[in-house]
């Protein structure tokens, strides 16, 4: 008997995973899956309808990142930390409200 000094790795190929199936038996039939049934939530139905309606619009506004990019350029861009911090505080409010319903 031969001990080899080092293991074989798991993945012989990128994407594949070898496993032990020549030792277990791959041609033994496996037992059938039991069926579940599957229920999505009233949130999921409300992302779909919110998902289809963004679809059409843009992601972000280029005209508004544009201004933006040009009033960095100019030095003319100011950051109201007070705002940014408001609207984290809200959003974060926003959030506790939603985990609460």
């Amino acid at each position: 008997m031969k001990i080899e000094s080092s293991p074989k790795p798991l993945v012989s190929e990128p994407g594949r995973i070898r496993t032990n199936a020549a030792k277990t038996g791959a041609g033994a039939a496996r037992p059938a899956a039991p069926e579940s049934d599957v229920a999505l939530s009233s949130l999921s139905s409300q992302l779909q309808k919110i998902e289809g309606t963004q679809a059409g619009s843009p992601p972000v506004d280029v005209e508004r990142v544009a201004e933006i990019r040009q009033a960095i350029a100019q030095g003319n861009f100011k950051i109201d930390a007070g705002k940014i911090a408001d609207g984290l505080i809200e959003s974060v409010r926003q959030m506790l409200a939603a985990q609460k319903q």
